[in-house]
């Protein structure tokens, strides 16, 4: 598919934040502003140690909720970043905090689990077309902004349903929706020319 970008090859990297007590607790976790727990912490410094993270971005961005910037300080110190709203996690409304296990009683709540058009919102959330086309816009502002100041390479600390959006955008029917989110603490590397993006190795 094409993107935004129109210029010569460029390089962006995508990781998604580091654990959560909501994480840890499996509990629906898009909206609500969690920072990183402890473990969090201790994980993404261990990664960061091993040496697994890019050298530090041209520009670095994130979708601005806590959880990411810290995962971004933990590895890039100081480093100034851009937060882009439109790439936070799916708003999971008056799901959010709740287990499965606490919700999967709910007629509501399995009303829109078994919604296939993407129409269906949780109670006073977003549906699943609203939060795709959130980030689809967010992202092609990004890749707008890169092609424009020439900030070559850029690194994105998001969520793990946003890079599942992306990645799922870029690169249709190659897996099931779900199986691109990666583990906490990783992610991808993807490559643009200008036709679009050629390709991605896992972070």
């Amino acid at each position: 598919m094409r993107t935004a970008y129109e210029g010569e090859m460029m390089i962006l990297h995508i990781l998604r934040h580091g654990k959560t007590i909501a994480n840890e607790k499996r509990l629906y976790c898009g909206s609500t502003d969690l920072p990183l727990s402890d473990g969090g912490r201790e994980a993404i410094t261990q990664l960061a140690e091993q040496g697994i993270y890019p050298a530090a971005p041209a520009v670095l961005y994130t979708s601005g909720l806590k959880r990411a910037q810290q995962t971004a300080e933990l590895i890039y110190g100081g480093m100034d970043f851009k937060p882009i709203p439109d790439l936070n996690e799916y708003d999971f409304g008056d799901f959010e905090m709740i287990s499965y296990d606490d919700l999967k009683e709910r007629e509501n709540f399995v009303a829109w689990l078994n919604d296939e058009t993407g129409d269906l919102p949780c109670p006073d959330g977003e549906c699943m077309k609203e939060f795709k086309e959130r980030v689809a816009r967010g992202f092609d502002m990004l890749l707008g902004e890169m092609r424009a100041n020439g900030e070559l390479p850029a690194l994105l600390v998001t969520h793990g349903g946003a890079i599942v959006s992306i990645m799922d955008r870029l690169f249709p029917d190659t897996y099931g929706y779900y199986e691109w989110q990666p583990e906490t603490g990783r992610g991808y590397t993807l490559t643009f020319d200008s036709d679009g993006c050629t390709g991605y190795t896992k972070i």
